[in-house]
């Protein structure tokens, strides 16, 4: 393995902001990793291998603080797994040549990140929204409850399997939407645990299609967890206000560039 600085720098950047701010892993490394050449389909396999051991540290901190709600990610993971594993079936079945799979991969990447960007700006307004506990939404039934998590997990596991983009921002407002009642540490520590076996089923699914860039995934790692314990001790109310925006406009723009 090949020590390369500048993937390295890219780790430790995305693992700040991450550590900061809570998103950003998988829509800032898949177009950084695009920006430095690397295939769409091994840019999304290598992602998705990274954020499933980035975020697995953070399943032991969330359940030793008694923050996550193992109900609800077992839920979404009855839909998400089996949606990745029929993605990955499908992406394998279909054998697409090389230069399709990476068109396909592109224009659901463009529009996997637009969504983000929308899921960051208005995330606050959202979970204000979901607060004031007075939607239709908060009356549903425990079953259609349980009906609307398991397709939100569904979405989500075709999503993420197809563009490593969607387990953190879009599944936390998802998360806020269907139950805004719990707490929302308790939420995002859910969102976490649920991350991370939906990340490692899809990347390793990944690794089984040779997208998946080992050397590149050790640099990664070698910049990014130091980077994310950094930016956890860094977090401010001032940076997460003025770096939120920013990450929105910056995933807006590099969407548009990958459809258009």
């Amino acid at each position: 393995m090949d020590f390369q600085i500048g993937y390295v720098i890219a780790g430790l950047a995305v693992g700040f902001i991450v550590g900061m701010t809570g998103v950003g892993g998988g829509s800032l490394m898949t177009p950084i990793l695009l920006y430095f050449g690397v295939s769409p389909a091994n840019a999304v396999g290598t992602d998705l291998l990274y954020a499933a051991i980035t975020k697995a540290g953070g399943i032991h901190v969330h359940h030793k603080k008694k923050n996550i709600d193992w109900k609800i990610t077992g839920e979404l993971a009855l839909g998400s797994l089996p949606a990745a594993a029929i993605t990955l079936w499908v992406l394998h079945s279909i054998r697409l040549d090389t230069d399709t799979l990476n068109s396909v991969i592109k224009t659901t990447l463009g529009y996997a990140l637009i969504l983000t960007a929308i899921a960051i700006l208005f995330k606050r307004r959202i979970f204000d929204y979901s607060k004031k506990n007075n939607s239709w939404i908060t009356r549903m039934s425990r079953r259609s409850q349980f009906i609307a998590t398991v397709a939100t997990g569904v979405v989500l596991g075709a999503v993420v399997t197809l563009t490593s983009i969607g387990a953190g921002a879009l599944g936390t407002v998802a998360l806020f939407m269907l139950y805004p009642l719990l707490p929302t540490v308790r939420l995002v520590g859910t969102e976490i645990a649920h991350a991370v076996p939906l990340t490692l089923v899809a990347g390793m699914g990944h690794a089984g299609l040779g997208n998946v860039d080992w050397g590149l995934l050790v640099n990664l790692l070698i910049g990014s967890l130091p980077g994310i314990y950094l930016g956890s001790h860094l977090a401010n109310r001032v940076a997460d206000h003025y770096l939120r925006p920013a990450l929105a406009i910056m995933l807006v723009f590099v969407g548009f560039k990958l459809l258009f």
